[in-house]
C-alpha cells in the first residue's frame, strides 16, 4: 500500500511538472513573404523543436510574396518535427496569394474574426507573360495547392478555385468550407480550441496539450529585422544608387574619403539585398549604362542628348531591375521611389559631379603654373632675354616675338626652368 501511494505521488509530481513546463512558441510574419521570411521560419522551427515546445504558432498577415520563398516555407512546415499552427491575425489581416499556401500547409489553420483568405492566382508585375506561359504557371500553382490541401484534408476544390479564379473568403466562410480548422479571437483562445487534437507529424503522432501551456513570444532578432528590411527591393535599389553616388563623388573629388567609404558600404549592402531578390540583369546593365551616359555628358559637348539618354536608361533599368517572373510576386520597386531617384541622380550629376569635373579643368590658382596666361610688364628691354614684373614678382623672361621694349605689356605663355616665355600682349 505504501509503495502504491508513493507511485501515485511521484506520478502526480511528474504530471504537474510536465503541465508547468509545457510551452508554445509564437512568431509573426507581417508583410511580404521573402527569403528573409523563409530563413526566419526555418530558424524558429528549429528553435522550437530544440526547446521541446508543444507547437509553434505562426501569426500571419501577408499580401503575398515570392513563389520560391513560399515553396521553401511550405516544405519546412510539411516536414516540421513539431505541430505548426498558422493563425491569421489580428482582425483586419489577410492571408492572400502566397499566404494561402502557407496557411493551408499548417497542421492546424486558424483565423481571427474579421480576416480573409484567398486570391492566390499567380500574377506578374512589369512583364507581360503570354497566355501559354500564364497557363503553365497557373496549372503548376493549382497542382501545388491541391497537393497541400490533400495532405492536410482541406477543401481541395476551393483551394484550386482560389488559384484559378482568385476567390477570397472570410474566416466564417473558410470554417464552413473546411478551409481552416477554427476561428479564434486571441492566442489563448487558439490554445483552448486546439487542445487535445491529434496531429500527424512526418514521423509520429502527437496529441496537443496546450490548454495550460506557457506562451513564449519570440520576437525577431536585430539581425533578422535587418535582413527582412534589406529584402525590400526599394531599400536595395536606394542603397545601390547611394553606392554609385559615393564612389563617383570620391573619384571626381579625390581625398574626400567619407563619400568613398559610404559608397563601398552601400554597394556591399545593395549586393546582399539584390542577392535575395529576383534580379533582372538587363535592368542592372541599363542603370550602369545610364551612369556612364551622365559621366560622358559632363566631358563631351552633347548639348544634353546624353543626359536625356541617361534619364531614359535609368528609368527603364529601374523598372526592370526586379524580375517579375511567373509566380506570386508582389515585390516591386515603387514608382515614387524610382522617380525620386531619377530626379536626384540627374541633379547629382548636373551639380555635384559637374563641380568636381570643373574643378579638375580649372587653371591652377597657385604655384608657377598659375602664371601661364597672366599679363605682366617688361621692366627691361627683352632682346629677347630680360626681366618682367608679373603678380608683383620679378621673373627672368624670354620673348618669343623678338625684341620688346621696356614697359611693354606681355603675356606669359610658357614656363621652362623657372624662366617665362612671353608674347606681346
Amino acid at each position: 500500500m505504501r509503495l502504491f501511494l508513493q507511485s501515485i505521488f511521484i506520478f502526480s509530481i511528474v504530471a504537474f511538472t510536465n503541465a508547468q513546463t509545457s510551452k508554445v512558441h509564437v512568431i509573426s510574419i507581417d508583410g511580404a513573404i521573402n527569403p528573409a521570411s523563409a530563413d526566419y521560419i526555418h530558424e524558429e522551427i528549429e528553435r522550437a523543436a530544440a526547446d521541446h515546445a508543444e507547437c509553434l504558432i505562426l501569426q500571419l498577415n501577408t499580401p503575398g510574396g515570392l513563389l520560391k520563398s513560399t515553396r521553401v516555407i511550405v516544405s519546412e512546415i510539411l516536414n516540421a518535427p513539431l505541430p505548426i499552427i498558422v493563425y491569421v491575425s489580428p482582425s483586419g489581416s489577410q492571408a492572400a496569394s502566397a499566404g494561402v499556401f502557407v496557411t493551408l500547409s499548417a497542421h492546424i489553420a486558424v483565423m481571427a474574426p474579421g480576416t480573409n483568405i484567398g486570391a492566390a492566382h499567380p500574377v506578374t508585375l512589369g512583364e507581360q507573360q503570354d497566355s501559354v506561359m500564364m497557363g503553365k504557371v497557373t496549372n503548376d500553382a493549382a497542382a501545388f495547392i491541391r497537393t497541400i490541401s490533400e495532405k492536410r484534408n482541406r477543401n481541395v476544390s476551393w483551394a484550386e478555385d482560389a488559384v484559378r479564379k482568385s476567390l477570397s473568403i472570410t474566416e466564417t466562410e473558410a470554417l464552413k468550407s473546411n478551409v481552416i480548422d477554427a476561428v479564434a479571437a486571441s492566442i489563448p483562445d487558439v490554445l483552448q480550441k486546439i487542445d487535445g487534437r491529434k496531429i500527424q507529424l512526418a514521423t509520429r503522432e502527437q496529441i496537443l496539450r496546450t490548454k495550460d501551456a506557457t506562451i513564449v513570444t519570440i520576437e525577431k532578432s536585430f539581425q533578422q529585422k535587418i535582413l527582412d528590411l534589406l529584402s525590400d527591393p526599394n531599400i536595395a535599389y536606394i542603397f545601390m544608387m547611394l553606392g554609385f553616388y559615393g564612389l563617383l563623388f570620391e573619384l571626381y573629388n579625390p581625398g574626400s574619403i567619407l563619400p568613398g567609404i559610404v559608397g563601398v558600404i552601400s554597394l556591399v549592402i545593395a549586393f546582399y539585398s539584390l542577392h535575395t531578390l529576383p534580379i533582372n540583369y538587363a535592368g542592372l546593365a541599363l542603370i550602369i549604362f545610364a551612369i556612364i551616359l551622365f559621366i560622358l555628358d559632363l566631358k563631351l559637348a552633347s548639348h544634353g542628348i546624353l543626359t536625356v539618354g541617361g534619364v531614359v536608361s535609368l528609368m527603364m533599368g529601374s523598372v526592370m531591375l526586379i524580375r517579375h517572373g511567373p509566380g506570386f510576386d508582389v515585390l516591386a520597386i515603387s514608382w515614387s521611389v524610382i522617380l525620386i531617384v531619377v530626379v536626384i541622380t540627374t541633379a547629382f550629376f548636373a551639380f555635384a559631379i559637374g563641380m568636381g569635373v570643373r574643378a579638375q579643368r580649372r587653371k591652377p590658382a597657385t604655384g608657377s603654373r598659375a602664371i601661364i596666361g597672366e599679363i605682366g610688364e617688361a621692366i627691361t628691354d627683352l632682346r629677347p632675354d630680360g626681366q618682367i614684373r608679373i603678380h608683383g614678382e620679378i621673373w627672368s623672361a624670354e620673348s618669343v616675338d623678338g625684341t620688346l621694349k621696356k614697359g611693354c605689356k606681355v603675356r606669359a605663355v610658357e614656363i621652362e626652368n623657372l624662366k617665362l616665355k612671353v608674347r606681346k600682349s
